[in-house]
């Protein structure tokens, strides 16, 4: 069902600010990640969502909680 182009995206990660805070570039996390730079882009605009799995790997990677890297539902 498409959405009417009105309404923002839903903002459900915050990598973006996570990344930014640690001073990590989309490059250095998609290289340790295994994805391509694109991909952490895309993730970090709330353009697409990482699967569990990979939200686990960036949290790992990252030293977080993967909690960090959610938006909270509070």
């Amino acid at each position: 069902m498409p959405k009417p182009k009105d309404i923002e995206k839903l903002k459900i990660n915050r990598l973006k600010v996570v990344l930014v805070e640690l001073e990590v570039s989309h490059k250095e996390l998609a290289e340790k990640v295994g994805k391509t730079p694109n991909t952490i882009t895309r993730i970090c605009n709330n353009e697409s969502q990482p699967t569990l799995k990979l939200l686990y790997e960036i949290a790992k990677v990252l030293k977080v909680d993967i909690r960090e890297l959610l938006i909270s539902t509070k």
